[in-house]
């Protein structure tokens, strides 16, 4: 089990298993950084840091996530998406490139990957969102060109398993 994605990674494809390490990275060194999705371009989860599936002790403190659930982050990381999109459509804006919603308890990011997925991140309300937008930068730049469909279907197949 990979201590930062939830996920066993053995058996998965080597861009697979990089595509975890580089998601466990990104949680590592985003301070603040609650939880991290990616989901397809049809609101499926594809990757995620979602505590409740870390093999941590379920005594420990865990950062609150959108009620720990990986599924709610991913379900609020697409929705998004397709409201900033319809609202960029209408205001003849382009491609949505990066969201980022800022509440009284935390924030969301959203970031749009080069195949049509999404990199969603909730981190705490403190939280510095230059570093953050940076770190998301950084992981779509090295993983938009490995997410091919055949990756994503073997991604999507690792998070059934993990149910």
């Amino acid at each position: 089990m990979s201590a930062t994605t939830g996920t066993d990674t053995q058996g998965l494809s080597s861009e697979a298993r990089n595509l975890h390490w580089l998601l466990g990275n990104l949680v590592e060194e985003v301070p603040g950084a609650r939880s991290v999705a990616v989901v397809s371009s049809d609101g499926l989860l594809l990757l995620s840091s979602d505590p409740d599936q870390q093999g941590r002790d379920s005594g420990a403190e865990r950062p609150r996530g959108p009620r720990g659930s990986s599924a709610d982050l991913a379900t609020i990381v697409s929705g998004i998406a397709s409201l900033t999109v319809g609202a960029a459509r209408l205001m003849d804006g382009g491609n949505v490139k990066q969201t980022m919603i800022a509440m009284a308890e935390g924030s969301v990011f959203v970031m749009s990957i080069s195949d049509g997925s999404l990199l969603g991140v909730h981190a705490a309300p403190d939280c510095d969102m230059s570093v953050v937008a940076y770190h998301m930068a950084l992981f779509v730049g090295r993983a938009g060109h490995v997410l091919t469909p055949e990756l994503r279907s073997e991604l999507r197949k690792s998070m059934e398993g993990d149910r």
